[in-house]
Order: C-alpha cells, then sequence, then structure tokens
C-alpha cells in the first residue's frame, strides 16, 4: 500500500528574484524552477493569462514564517525599481530622437510610457522596497528623484524642440506630474497618518461606548457583589479581580506598559487577591520612578504576603515618593507580630524583608500598627547620587 507525498506548503521564499511566486509553485509542485517561469513567460505572450496568474498568487500566495523578529526581512536580488527607471530614461531618450524628426504625433505612445514606467518606479519604491531589507531609504530616494527629473526633463525637451499647443500640454502635463512624484512619500505619509488616526478615533469611539454601557451595567454589578459578600470571601475575590481587568481591557487597551514601582505592587496586590482571602488598597503619592528598585518591590511583595497569610481582610499599601527616597508602608488589622517573639528559624521577615532591604542600602521595619492594632511594615530607600 503506498501514500501520496506530502507537497510542501505553497508559501513564497523570503529570497526571491522579484516576488518568489515561480519558487512557490516549484517547490511545491517539486518542479523546476527555470521551467515555471519559461510557462509563465509562455502563457503570457499567448494572451496576457500567465501574467495576470502571476500577480493574483503574488497577492495570494503568503510569505514563507520569518526566523527573525523583524516581518518584514524580505530581499529580492532583481531591483525592479532601478529597471523601471531605466525603462523610462529609455523611452524619453526616444522620445526626444522622435521629436527631432518625425514631430510630436509619433512620439506620443512613448510620453505615455516615459509617465507609466516612472510612475510604476516611485509606486514599486514606496510599496515593495519598503518592506525589502537590503534597499535602504537612500536608494527609494534616489529612484524616486531620477524618476520625477526624467518626465519633467522630457516634458521641456519636447516642448522646446516642437513647440505647439498639443506639446504645451503635455509638457505642462508631464510636469505636474513630475512635482507629484516628488511628493509621493509625503502624500502616502499623510495619508497613512489620516488612516491610522481615523481607525484610532473609531476605536475610541467604540471603546468609549462599551465602557459607558458596562459601567452601568456589569461594573456596578460586580461593585455590588463584592459588598453583599464582603471584603473575604470567595465570592468577593473573584468579582474584584473580574471587575480590575474588565477596568484595565476598557480603559488601559491602548496604554503602554508601565514598569514602575506603583504598577509593579498594584499587579503583586492582583495575583495575591487571587490566592487569599485579602482585598489590597493602594495609595500612591508623588512621582514614581520609572524604573521598579527591584530589592524594594522584592521586600514589599513579602509584606504583603505576610499580611494576607496571617492577617487577611483590608490590608493599606502606600507608596511615597520623593526627588531621592521612595517609602512603601504595608498596613494590615490583624493581630499583628512581634519580632523579638519570634523563633530563631524564622527568617522570612528578617531575611526577606529587613535583610534585603540593608543588603539594597535600603532599610526596612515592623512594628504594631496604630492602636497596638496589626502590623505596619516600613520599607524605605535613596536613590544612589
Amino acid at each position: 500500500m503506498t501514500f501520496a507525498a506530502i507537497r510542501p506548503p505553497l508559501q513564497r521564499p523570503r529570497s526571491a528574484t522579484i516576488s518568489g511566486v515561480c519558487a512557490a509553485l516549484a517547490t511545491h509542485f517539486g518542479g523546476s524552477v527555470r521551467r515555471v517561469r519559461f510557462l509563465a513567460f509562455l502563457t503570457t505572450i499567448c494572451g496576457g493569462a500567465g501574467l495576470l496568474m502571476y500577480f493574483w498568487l503574488w497577492a495570494l500566495v503568503p510569505l514563507a514564517p520569518s526566523d527573525t523578529e523583524n516581518r518584514r526581512d524580505v530581499r529580492r536580488s532583481v531591483p525592479m525599481a532601478m529597471l523601471l527607471v531605466v525603462a523610462s530614461g529609455i523611452s524619453a531618450t526616444i522620445v526626444v530622437l522622435i521629436n527631432l524628426g518625425t514631430g510630436p504625433r509619433g512620439s506620443s505612445p512613448f510620453l505615455f510610457v516615459v509617465a507609466l514606467t516612472s510612475a510604476a518606479a516611485v509606486a514599486w519604491s514606496l510599496g515593495v522596497d519598503r518592506h525589502d531589507t537590503s534597499r535602504s531609504e537612500r536608494y527609494g530616494a534616489w529612484v524616486r528623484s531620477v524618476a520625477a527629473g526624467i518626465i519633467i526633463a522630457c516634458s521641456l525637451a519636447v516642448w522646446a524642440l516642437q513647440p505647439s499647443f498639443i506639446n504645451s500640454v503635455f509638457a505642462t502635463a508631464f510636469m505636474i506630474a513630475g512635482v507629484a512624484l516628488l511628493a509621493a512619500p509625503r502624500i502616502v505619509a499623510l495619508w497613512s497618518d489620516l488612516i491610522t488616526e481615523r481607525t484610532a478615533r473609531v476605536r475610541e469611539e467604540h471603546r468609549a461606548e462599551v465602557a459607558a454601557h458596562l459601567h452601568d451595567s456589569v461594573l456596578q454589578t460586580l461593585a455590588l457583589i463584592q459588598n453583599r459578600a464582603g471584603a473575604s470571601s470567595e465570592i468577593a475575590r473573584i468579582a474584584r479581580a473580574q471587575e480590575r481587568e474588565l477596568r484595565e481591557w476598557l480603559f488601559e487597551g491602548d496604554a503602554a506598559p508601565t514598569t514602575d514601582c506603583v504598577a509593579e505592587i498594584r499587579s503583586i496586590a492582583a495575583a495575591i487577591e487571587l490566592d487569599y482571602p485579602v482585598r489590597f488598597d493602594v495609595v500612591a503619592v508623588g512621582e514614581t520612578p520609572d524604573d521598579a528598585p527591584v530589592a524594594l518591590v522584592a521586600a514589599a511583595r513579602e509584606a504583603m504576603l505576610n499580611a494576607a497569610r496571617h492577617a487577611g481582610g483590608e490590608v493599606s499599601v502606600y507608596v511615597e515618593s520623593s526627588a531621592r527616597t521612595v517609602d512603601v508602608f504595608v498596613r494590615d488589622r490583624g493581630p499583628g507580630v512581634d519580632l523579638d517573639t519570634l523563633p530563631a528559624d524564622r527568617l522570612g521577615i528578617r531575611e526577606s524583608i529587613i535583610g534585603r532591604m540593608a543588603r539594597a542600602g535600603g532599610t526596612g521595619s515592623v512594628r504594631h500598627g496604630t492602636g497596638g492594632t496589626g502590623t505596619e511594615v516600613h520599607l524605605r530607600i535613596e536613590e544612589q547620587a
């Protein structure tokens, strides 16, 4: 019993001659690239079906997966934009030579060839070569400048050699086209910015409508569940987690992720609340540093874990920042802790909080809360000069 061989997927290679269509077909069907190219050329000259099929496959056949993080690492060995510029220059030369002899009527078809090849060179430079890692921005600027220069120079030469009304019209139209080619990058950039801005505005309006609806229904329901169930209950913890995720999706969906001290502590609080019957109230005062001190965040996490394990209920976390120092206070309403009465083998507070802060050049202290109720952990670290 025999089985048919599994064909490779139809994917265009990222290193190609022009687009990789023929190479993709040859790999998929197990044939020769030269035969596929010859068949494409033969069907193109016999009615143009091969050319249509080529462009159709170029648009629909995906690229092979990239081995790097850059998804646009495509390399093409044929400088198509430069070849189009050369074709435009040859056509412009033919136009000038014709106008030296037979007049404008014989040069009209070549004038359109000059316009089409110049426009194609600019379009290729702005569209296809923009994803080619082997084509620099200077190369693209050179292609666009030369293409615009050829079309402007050709129109002026035709008008100078054959000063007639029809040539004046051609010269004016071609000069406008040349200026448009020079301005094409700016026009494309403005159009892209306009589309991006419009998309962002539509997304923001849709997000605002969804947020208003959910705020009036789902968020209020989740808040009511928390108030009725109690801060330490399982239902309240699940409702609080869902409320936090929903608010982050609604109001922080497009915001850049932050890594400051307060953001780290809020993330830690959210994770602990899912595992313990506790509710953290994180309050920040002052401008927090962009880079969260690792030792401070780790010690704060240990203090918050201790409060969740041994106290539960409501736990307050205050982050106070100044120009040189960052203070973190973790206060619970549990039975409290006395360091002098702790066994010697209990190193969680001594090493994970106080010792860690001391090794980082900061200070950590543990004392009873206000009125002798609960525990207050104070962490302080100064910015190194």
